[in-house]
């Protein structure tokens, strides 16, 4: 099993999250709702990017975040 990455880009304003290599994107599934499915050549999703992740006043360093390894 690869490592999820978690990417936040502070420019676009994206979250991006990744369950398998990214190297394998193939192509990528718009949902409608600010959401891109990124898949491999077999239809699988491999990770996802969240559009306009932040609102306009929140602070990337004032989220609460939480990590368990389960």
């Amino acid at each position: 099993m690869e490592k999820i990455r978690v990417y936040y880009d502070k420019e676009a304003n994206t979250l991006n999250v990744w369950f398998d290599d990214p190297e394998k994107e193939h192509i990528c599934e718009e949902t409608g709702e600010e959401v891109i499915l990124i898949k491999d050549k077999n239809g699988k999703v491999i990770g996802f990017e969240k559009l306009n992740f932040l609102g306009p006043h929140v602070n990337i360093n004032e989220l609460p975040l939480e990590a368990a390894i389960i």
